[in-house]
């Protein structure tokens, strides 16, 4: 597999020229899903009702980073296929948080064995619910370590953007979903050729 550097050098050169909007698309799903979750009583609900919304993130930065044209429109097109991206996200989200209750570690530990979840409904339409969550835990497994490790690789990044009071977030963020979709597809590389 490829090093972290390199997964951040190519999502560098991905977003050569696209920063923008990228940082745009980052922008809208940031609001909407803050503005959402402030609604009295009913803000938490709201936010879940928008998690179609995340997987049109993920989306954003695949077709990016496989060099196709992108538009705003593709933030929204999880809610073209509500049912099976709101399950299946509701389900990773769940199990997640449940995981997380035993105490932190495991709750992360699982929030990587998770990680490809997304990326998995964007490339098997007819994987749903723990189909493409059992997916992702196959193809993290001995891996989560490595994107943990490429995470941790930002965290220069991430203090900068809080001394910009979070406004280089917008600029990060889009940085680090295409180094993940970068990972991603490497990953899916190697076990497609290890599975000949």
């Amino acid at each position: 597999m490829k090093k972290n550097s390199v997964f951040r050098r190519e999502a560098r050169e991905v977003l050569s020229g696209q920063w923008g909007l990228a940082a745009l698309c980052m922008f809208i799903a940031c609001v909407l899903s803050v503005t959402v979750s402030l609604v009295p009583v009913v803000g938490t609900v709201l936010a879940l009702l928008l998690l179609p919304l995340n997987f049109g993130l993920t989306l954003v930065f695949l077709r990016l980073y496989r060099g196709m044209s992108i538009e705003i429109p593709t933030l929204f097109e999880g809610f073209k296929d509500y049912g099976r991206i709101f399950c299946t996200l509701f389900l990773q989200n769940l199990y997640v948080w449940l995981w997380s209750l035993l105490l932190v570690v495991p709750g992360i530990i699982k929030s990587y064995s998770y990680a490809m979840t997304s990326y998995i409904l964007a490339d098997r339409p007819e994987l749903k619910n723990n189909a493409a969550i059992e997916e992702s835990m196959r193809m993290m497994d001995g891996h989560k370590m490595r994107l943990f490790l490429l995470d941790l690789s930002f965290i220069g990044w991430g203090i900068l953007c809080v001394l910009t009071l979070g406004i280089g977030f917008l600029f990060l963020s889009p940085y680090m979903s295409t180094a993940h979709a970068s990972f991603y597809e490497d990953l899916k590389t190697q076990q497609e050729t290890t599975s000949m």
